[in-house]
């Protein structure tokens, strides 16, 4: 289990909540499909909405890894990486996603980067190990010192109405 960047980590927990609502319950698959034809052809043209989540959908079920352990690298560092050496280590399949794999590694390297990653990140989730951020957790180690009691008034809030300057 390797550690990434929490941003990566909640893309990739962001583009399963995307997918999820986009099949819907019951799932949906041919709303989906063009969804996905929709988002593709769009990026393929060298347009398309610039946003990490939207772009790793339009890859997800297209993209094929051929070098997990150097993206997993990659994934721990989500402002600053090397997008050409991210774009070497996938490709996508088909002629109309290549295409797209093309555009997006010439129009927005560095976005398309972090939407490799965090479609590699989604399709992979038991090579990584994600923060709990949970209540839960935040709070494990928490004994409650920071509060203060809140009956009281404070010396600061009491010297504020004090008239003799005392």
């Amino acid at each position: 289990m390797r550690k990434v960047h929490p941003e990566f980590a909640y893309q990739s927990r962001e583009l399963e909540g995307q997918i999820e609502g986009i099949l819907g319950d019951p799932p949906d698959r041919k709303n989906y499909q063009r969804m996905v034809d929709a988002l593709v052809g769009e990026y393929a043209d060298g347009g398309g909405i610039e946003d990490v989540n939207m772009l790793a959908f339009a890859l997800v079920d297209h993209i094929e890894f051929n070098n997990p352990k150097g993206l997993l690298a990659e994934a721990e560092d989500y402002e600053f990486g090397d997008a050409a050496r991210v774009f070497a280590m996938a490709s996508c399949k088909g002629d109309e996603p290549a295409r797209m794999y093309e555009a997006i590694a010439e129009s927005m390297p560095d976005l398309a980067r972090q939407a490799i990653i965090t479609a590699f990140l989604h399709k992979n989730p038991r090579k990584w190990d994600d923060d709990d951020q949970s209540l839960e957790q935040l709070s494990a180690n928490d004994d409650g010192d920071d509060i203060e009691d809140e009956d009281a008034a404070s010396d600061d809030f009491a010297q504020m109405f004090d008239q003799d300057g005392e």
